[in-house]
């Protein structure tokens, strides 16, 4: 596998181009700058690259550096593993669910080794998108990726698939054959505070009432003067999830609110008899959790070196990080070694396996790792 990294800033000159044939360029970037036609017409013609799979971010990540307001494209070439590609816009079926079927069925008939999947942030509902994976997924196959960012601002997220440009887009990569090495980890670090609360009214992915009464006032109660930059300041502290009090829980992220319902949005699915409690951030806790993260990514390939990493952090770490942000990023550098090309983003949502051979899940607040190799 070879693999080539470029950082480009807006305004400073364009890299050299390079002759040389990529199978797949990896491009996260900042939305204004994907969606800057000319900008990056002129990247493109830089780079010879079979299959371009790009998504907006709320920062990207490259080596042991978080940026803003850049695009990050990774080229790869393999040796002996083979790629194909699909995309579904969530406006052209009935809901994320189904999307989730159309883009898995459209590669499966060849039994892949592992799928990447980039999802828009905005109009997708994230759990609903992995059960539909999830429902024609053969066993044995795993799938990461992330939902696509658009900074803190939560208005429009963008996925393309080489030509293929628009808001709703949900693209997949798939890997076939015998040489690569596939490993995956994702981890939160957050700490619960508060009651466990019962999900008395909910409808997919918007709640409306913990134990009867409205989530979002009980939710603004905690957070006091942190209510009035609502739905931003949601990220720094989400709510972990459980189907019973006894369960593993997942992290949910608020998206949006609606005063007048007096509801919130979430990246996934608030199933009504659900228990959502509280969460909040400890820096130390975040940054080990993505060096845990690392380390149960290179247990599932036996140590083997990575040769490439990719990073999926949510924004709310990033928010709650701040100057500390760069640090979870060298704990999984740590982790991986100085060989590992490391490329990613900050996100709304990540997708992973919670353990090896478990079905995909959507979370959120962790970092989620996927790390290829080929032997």
């Amino acid at each position: 596998m070879k693999i080539i990294q470029y950082v480009y800033h807006k305004k400073e000159p364009q890299k050299p181009p390079t002759n040389e044939q990529f199978d797949l360029a990896l491009v996260f970037g900042d939305r204004y700058i994907l969606a800057d036609e000319a900008f990056m017409n002129s990247i493109k013609l830089s780079i010879n690259a079979e299959t371009w799979l790009m998504a907006s971010t709320s920062g990207e990540i490259a080596g042991s550096e978080v940026h803003d307001e850049t695009v990050v494209a990774t080229l790869i070439k393999f040796n002996k593993t083979k790629l194909r590609t699909a995309i579904v816009n969530i406006n052209d079926v009935s809901d994320s669910f189904e999307a989730g079927k159309n883009l898995i069925n459209q590669l499966i008939d060849e039994n892949p080794c592992h799928i990447f999947v980039l999802s828009d942030g905005t109009k997708v509902n994230g759990s609903e998108l992995a059960n539909g994976m999830n429902s024609v997924l053969p066993e044995g196959v795993a799938i990461t990726g992330g939902l696509a960012g658009d900074a803190d601002r939560f208005q429009e997220t963008i996925v393309s698939l080489n030509d293929d440009c628009r808001s709703g887009n949900i693209a997949a990569v798939a890997f076939y054959g015998s040489n690569l090495r596939i490993g995956h980890g994702s981890k939160g670090g957050w700490d619960s505070f508060g009651p466990d609360r019962k999900i008395t009214k909910a409808s997919a992915n918007v709640l409306y009432e913990l134990d009867g009464k409205s989530a979002l006032q009980l939710y603004k109660e905690y957070l006091g003067e942190l209510a009035n930059d609502l739905p931003s300041t949601a990220l720094l502290f989400p709510l972990a999830l459980r189907s019973r009090k006894d369960s593993q829980p997942l992290v949910r992220t608020i998206l949006g609110i609606n005063e007048v319902e007096q509801s919130m949005t979430f990246a996934g699915d608030m199933p009504i008899g659900s228990y959502a409690r509280l969460m909040r951030a400890n820096f130390d806790r975040l940054i080990d959790a993505a060096s845990v993260a690392a380390n149960d990514t290179l247990s599932q390939v036996e140590n083997q070196q990575t040769e490439l990493a990719i990073l999926i952090s949510c924004v709310g770490r990033k928010l709650v990080l701040n100057q500390r942000v760069d640090e979870e990023v060298e704990s999984v550098r740590h982790i991986l070694g100085k060989e590992a090309v490391i490329t990613g983003f900050y996100s709304y949502g990540e997708i992973s396996p919670l353990a090896k051979s478990m079905k995909c899940e959507l979370h959120n607040q962790t970092m989620t790792i996927t790390t290829l190799s080929e032997t």
